[in-house]
């Protein structure tokens, strides 16, 4: 049993790992605002079923909770995938994955001045060595980048998406009440999904519908799928598993992953990029060993914060 958790949840890795190179493809023939929307519409959906089949709705909990949703699902969905497609336009998938690979010590941070938790010195190594790992990254190891803060557009917008995705972890920790990491997943999903789809109307599309190949659609139904629901579904039965501690684990793979596909793909990979993908991984484990607060808030860019974290 405990080798199929190990699998599934080295799946999962993949699934999110390769919804980056997916991304930079598919905002080559829809706009950011209408791939987001399509991607969440799809996984939306299926979430809302999977909740009615499982626990149907609870009422109470989504009375109480109900401002909180919209807010989480505007700020965690909408807010960070209108800027993670828009960022992904411009910047590599690897650099992208670099980025979001340093969420949950993001998360860590941001709770200890929101919800004050402590910070250990082990984990502010960590935060510390992914950050600079970033940095090299997103300045490419020039000194001239920093120095006219002339940094890529893509991205910053990603290191803003990073920023709204853990927030919503913050937060939905810190005010959901009685509602199911699943519920939660659904109702915020669902928020974000129509906001985009609001959003996508006022941006003109890049191909007629006719026009889109199906390798574009596949690569949006395959996030939708398989990176946003079957990822959640996977990733929650292996915290209840093999716990939280050992599936966090499974989140550092993801650079990997996205760095191999690039490989694949014809994508070059700098010595820059090697040297920052080992600095931030070596951070995250180094802030996550041992740590229940990273662990905790540890949920991979697909669904509802609380459960991995």
């Amino acid at each position: 049993m405990r080798i199929k958790i190990y699998v599934m949840l080295l799946f999962v890795s993949i699934f999110i790992g390769a919804a980056f190179n997916l991304a930079a493809y598919a905002v080559h023939y829809f706009s950011a605002p209408a791939a987001a929307a399509w991607r969440f519409g799809l996984a939306a959906f299926l979430i809302l079923i999977l909740l009615l089949l499982k626990e149907r709705m609870n009422a109470a909990a989504f009375k109480s909770n109900w401002r909180m949703f919209v807010l989480l699902g505007i700020l965690g969905v909408f807010g960070f995938n209108a800027l993670f497609f828009e960022g992904m336009k411009t910047t590599s998938p690897l650099n992208g994955s670099l980025i979001m690979a340093t969420n949950p010590l993001v998360s860590a941070l941001l709770a200890r001045y929101i919800i004050k938790d402590t910070l250990t010195a082990r984990q502010v190594t960590g935060i510390l060595f992914s950050l600079l790992g970033v940095l090299l990254v997103i300045t490419h190891g020039s000194w001239q980048v920093i120095h006219t803060l002339s940094f890529s557009n893509g991205d910053l917008l990603i290191v803003g998406g990073n920023l709204c995705w853990a927030l919503y972890a913050v937060l939905n920790r810190r005010f959901i009440r009685g509602s199911s990491s699943l519920a939660t997943t659904a109702y915020t999903m669902t928020v974000g999904a129509v906001c985009l789809l609001l959003f996508s109307q006022s941006v003109p599309s890049l191909s007629p519908g006719s026009g889109i190949p199906a390798a574009a659609w596949g690569a949006i139904a395959f996030m939708a799928v398989f990176t946003s629901v079957l990822g959640y579904l996977w990733w929650n039965e292996g915290i209840a598993e093999i716990g939280v501690s050992k599936t966090s684990i499974f989140f550092n793979f993801v650079p990997l992953v996205t760095m191999l596909l690039s490989l694949i793909s014809g994508t070059p990979v700098t010595f820059v990029q090697l040297i920052g993908t080992a600095m931030v991984i070596s951070g995250v484990v180094i802030a996550s060993a041992l740590s229940r607060n990273v662990s905790r808030i540890l949920v991979p860019f697909l669904t509802d914060k609380r459960s991995p974290q």
